[in-house]
């Protein structure tokens, strides 16, 4: 099963990075291959966690496949699991984790991995998305880079 992981180190906080991993409704505006994202239901746990559904469309010039995902937002562990719901996938699961590095920096570690149902469309999309998987990081940061600025340098 194709499965991609990546760990990156950015100048933001590890509470701001997970807001903004979690503000799902905004990932069309910067998310590589999103074309929409509706979410359809959204339930709290607790004060501090809460779980979501939303239907999210990736766009690849004539493709379009809409898949329906349960997202779970745990803020005090600071993680995100994403679980596959229907679509065009056999299975999906996507987990993001950030962890504090100082005052101004964190480790954003991001992991997905996935099976198409159909043999044909992972090999047509299977590159697609390893490349856009690839750029997820470097769009996350540069939102937060928007959104929070780009704050001083985070030193290793």
């Amino acid at each position: 099963m194709p499965s991609f992981h990546n760990s990156r180190r950015v100048r933001h906080n590890a509470a701001d990075m997970f807001d903004l991993v979690a503000d799902v409704e905004r990932y069309p505006e910067f998310v590589p291959l999103c074309e929409n994202l509706v979410v359809r239901k959204r339930e709290a746990l607790d004060g501090e966690r809460s779980i979501l559904e939303a239907d999210m469309t990736v766009a690849y010039k004539v493709f379009h496949e809409t898949f329906a995902s349960k997202v779970t937002l745990d803020r005090p562990k600071l993680e995100i699991l994403v679980e596959y719901l229907d679509g065009p996938f056999r299975s999906l699961e996507n987990r993001w984790r950030f962890k504090d590095e100082g005052e101004r920096a964190c480790e954003v570690e991001f992991f997905i991995e996935y099976e198409f149902r159909s043999r044909t469309l992972g090999l047509l999309m299977g590159g697609v998305f390893e490349a856009a998987f690839r750029r997820f990081a470097e769009a996350f940061e540069q939102r937060a880079n928007k959104i929070y600025g780009t704050g001083t340098v985070a030193r290793a």
